[in-house]
């Protein structure tokens, strides 16, 4: 059997699909369901990209063809996994190029996110790009879907079933152990567990749903810590994306990242992010609440 076939065997990203697909409960307003967690509150990544979604699905005739180029979103409360979550979209504004759309995730009437995004029609312009480093290829890297099936433990087990991305660092993970040296930046590259239906709208979607998993592994990287670390509290506050060019994960895509600064319990992490082709598709700000023990 092939790895990507071997991969493919939990079928995890049909649930993601899943609760990205919302249902449309009033003007403007949908409603979408929460994946199961080991830490018992929403995923960040999750309820950013039905937020995308239900903006998108605000688009309507020509405007539909817009895509999402850049959002930012404030995370308020940690969510319910049990309560449905409410979407409604405001449309602050359609112009000749750009539309511009606010979205409040709740539960029970109160706001766990908080986000505006700006679409824009696909057109002409000046161009250029930064160089994608040289890496490691992906096949040539250990993968997280191969590591989990190998541990003993519940959370391996759990992610091994749930996680429908492979992650491939090319330095030292950060999955069961921290990484032998502390530095403040690192590279991996991620690709979706099986093909992806739909066009750009669901894979700029899914994006955001990806990345938040991985966003503030450079500050736990700088501080010697690690997911599994005993005592450390995280939590993402804000985030920022921005869309540059078109993004496939069903192909690798590669993350190089790093963390400028922590302080006060907060840490920042920043992201590049590039196709196998070297483009540069799409840049990522994030900052979280980072509690790691002192000795």
């Amino acid at each position: 059997m092939s790895e990507r076939a071997s991969a493919d065997s939990p079928r995890p990203l049909e649930a993601v699909l899943e609760v990205l697909d919302l249902t449309e409960t009033g003007a403007d307003t949908f409603e979408g369901r929460s994946l199961p967690q080991l830490h018992g509150r929403v995923y960040g990544g999750q309820v950013l990209a039905q937020a995308i979604i239900a903006a998108q699905r605000t688009l309507e005739g020509d405007l539909a063809r817009r895509l999402i180029h850049s959002l930012h979103g404030y995370f308020l409360r940690p969510g319910d996994l049990e309560a449905p979550i409410t979407f409604a979209v405001e449309r602050l504004r359609d112009g000749g190029s750009f539309s511009a759309r606010r979205t409040h995730a709740l539960q029970e009437g109160k706001p766990i996110l908080s986000m505006i995004a700006s679409f824009q029609e696909i057109q002409e312009g000046i161009e250029h790009t930064e160089p994608m480093p040289e890496v490691p290829a992906p096949e040539d890297l250990p993968s997280s879907v191969a590591l989990f099936e190998q541990i003993d433990h519940p959370a391996a087990a759990f992610f091994y079933r749930n996680a429908a991305f492979d992650i491939r660092h090319t330095g030292a993970s950060l999955f069961v152990a921290p990484a032998p040296e502390r530095e403040s930046t690192q590279a991996l590259w991620m690709r979706a567990r099986a093909p992806i239906p739909g066009g750009q709208p669901e894979h700029r979607a899914l994006l955001a749903f990806a990345c938040d998993q991985v966003m503030l592994e450079p500050v736990l990287r700088a501080h010697g810590a690690f997911w599994r670390s005993k005592g450390t509290s995280i939590a993402s506050l804000d985030h920022a994306m921005w869309w540059h060019r078109d993004v496939d994960l069903s192909d690798w895509l590669l993350y190089v990242q790093d963390s400028p600064t922590a302080q006060g319990g907060r840490g920042l992490g920043l992201a590049r992010v590039f196709a196998r082709d070297g483009r540069l598709v799409a840049t990522i700000a994030q900052e979280g609440m980072v509690r790691v023990p002192q000795p």
